[in-house]
């Protein structure tokens, strides 16, 4: 997917392959794209059954024994945040079509998109514990600085298992004003993330991004190979020849699958999975129409 990894070539690419592309099927409309973001607290109101769960004060409901709703005053400028896992499983795909490449596609065309309206991005990189920020500026220098900060964080072999509620935690701590945030992950990583990605969401508006590689989830039938954990650098040997292998290894994938789904459904967060071999315009587009008709 990135082919020539400087961050002139790479923006240049997006540019003319996919933001020109998008700008078609999104006619300009970016702030529809999003539903509560840019926006800054204006008043409480009691729930009516129409509205955003999300948007309930838990403090004030517990307080006047009725749910209570936060309302919010439209901001003209947008703050984006990308919260970046770069842990060793990120690294995973074919060569040059790897999940880390799926991640600094999708970041330089939103980070591009929301830039050129004057709308300031962000961003925090995590790798073994949180590794580099980014302040959120404006502007196309500021996307190429982006860029090139991501391809100059270093790909780690092997770390301890990965925990995603320090990258989420170092968001929720640190991102103060209402924002957009994107978190792009492979979602591999102990347990306990799902709390901090709850309160974070309460705060914000969270989208999550999913990366993966379909033989994460299908394993080919190519016969003796020795699987390697990205994370610890353990090693097994396996016979994809056997069929009851590779099926219980599919179901297992869609488990994994399915208990991340319900994770983000109770923390109130919309994800967009992307794919190593998917076509990112029309993912982005497909996502973006689906949340609008949600919205009417």
């Amino acid at each position: 997917m990135i082919m020539n990894n400087t961050p002139e070539h790479i923006l240049h690419r997006l540019d003319w392959k996919v933001i020109r592309r998008l700008d078609g099927y999104l006619q300009g409309d970016y702030r529809s794209l999003f539903r509560g973001f840019g926006v800054d607290f204006a008043d409480l109101r009691e729930y009516q059954p129409e509205d955003d769960i999300r948007y309930i004060d838990w403090n004030v409901s517990a307080r006047m024994d009725t749910p209570y709703v936060r309302e919010y005053m439209e901001d003209r400028e947008i703050m984006a945040w990308f919260l970046l896992d770069l842990s060793p499983s990120v690294d995973f795909g074919a060569l040059n079509n790897q999940k880390r490449n799926v991640l600094i596609d999708f970041v330089g065309t939103l980070s591009r998109l929301l830039t050129r309206h004057g709308n300031r991005v962000g961003a925090m990189m995590f790798g073994n514990g949180i590794q580099h920020t980014v302040p959120a500026r404006s502007g196309k220098i500021h996307v190429l600085r982006l860029i090139n900060d991501l391809l100059k964080q270093p790909r780690l072999k092997q770390t301890p298992l990965t925990d995603l509620s320090t990258l989420i935690k170092g968001g929720l701590h640190s991102i103060k004003k209402r924002s957009l945030i994107f978190i792009l992950s492979d979602f591999i990583s102990v347990s306990g993330w799902e709390r901090s990605l709850t309160l974070l969401s309460q705060k914000h508006e969270v989208i999550a991004i999913q990366l993966f590689d379909p033989r994460e989830i299908s394993l080919p039938d190519v016969g003796p190979v020795v699987l390697e954990d990205a994370e610890t650098g353990e090693q097994i040997y396996v016979d994809t020849h056997d069929k009851k292998f590779r099926e219980r290894f599919f179901l297992a994938a869609k488990k994994r699958e399915k208990d991340l789904k319900d994770s983000f459904k109770r923390a109130g967060v919309d994800v967009l999975q992307l794919s190593t071999e998917a076509d990112l315009i029309h993912e982005i587009a497909n996502f973006v129409m689906a949340r609008r008709q949600r919205k009417k």
